[in-house]
């Protein structure tokens, strides 16, 4: 067991943004684990580009809908390492449904949705909190979205689990305090990612404010 060097957790580093997050903190001298639910290959090659550049990191299949199996990263986490230092909450799950289709956004999607962008956050943060408490204190970085601020995304579940997932930012910052930071960074669009590629035009017409929702947890 290594406990001299920081580690970060990434959930969904096998997408484009948590790819690029993941190899921030790799380059920074963290040890980075990644997880992804079925992009296995695209995972393995963002854990590459890190051993690259000389940094240490690892993929693990993580599907966090399942509150046992975040139980079980975690214990993993303890076990191995003995420390958590960063939590970057962000995977997330939806489909381009226009807002005006109410029809199409039935209580399945809504609860996978929910489950995936709100839930899982939450869920992460309280399993990993005596970890993050350790040490010097650690952080938590939730990747939220514009859509969360403005009504206006591929889905309303998108924009309501965004806008959840920036109160329990700040929920979570009062109940973790002094030991653990907790922030929230909420992009738009981001041109060129495998995601803004796949955004039906019906759907991109409808997001004005050029909000990005993946159509799968990667």
């Amino acid at each position: 067991m290594n406990t001299t060097q920081p580690v970060a957790l990434v959930t969904g580093a096998s997408g484009d943004i948590g790819s690029a997050i993941a190899q921030a903190l790799g380059t920074s001298g963290y040890h980075v684990i990644g997880t992804y639910v079925g992009a296995a290959d695209a995972a393995a090659t963002t854990v590459d580009a890190i051993k690259e550049a000389g940094g240490s990191a690892q993929a693990i299949q993580l599907d966090q809908r399942d509150p046992e199996a975040i139980e079980a990263l975690m214990d993993s986490i303890a076990e191995e390492h003995g420390r958590l230092d960063v939590l970057v909450n962000n995977a997330a799950w939806n489909i381009g449904i226009p807002f005006r289709r109410l029809d199409d956004l039935n209580a399945d999607i809504w609860d996978r949705v929910l489950e995936t962008n709100l839930r899982a956050p939450f869920l992460l943060a309280r399993a990993g909190a005596n970890l993050l408490k350790a040490g010097n204190g650690g952080h938590i970085i939730n990747i939220s979205s514009a859509g969360g601020i403005s009504p206006g995304s591929s889905s309303i579940a998108y924009s309501s689990s965004k806008a959840g997932l920036n109160h329990l930012t700040r929920c979570l910052a009062v109940a973790m305090s002094p030991e653990v930071a907790v922030n929230c960074i909420a992009p738009g669009l981001v041109e060129n990612t495998r995601m803004a590629q796949r955004l039906p035009e019906n759907v991109a017409e409808e997001a004005s404010i050029g909000d990005l929702a993946p159509e799968g947890l990667r």
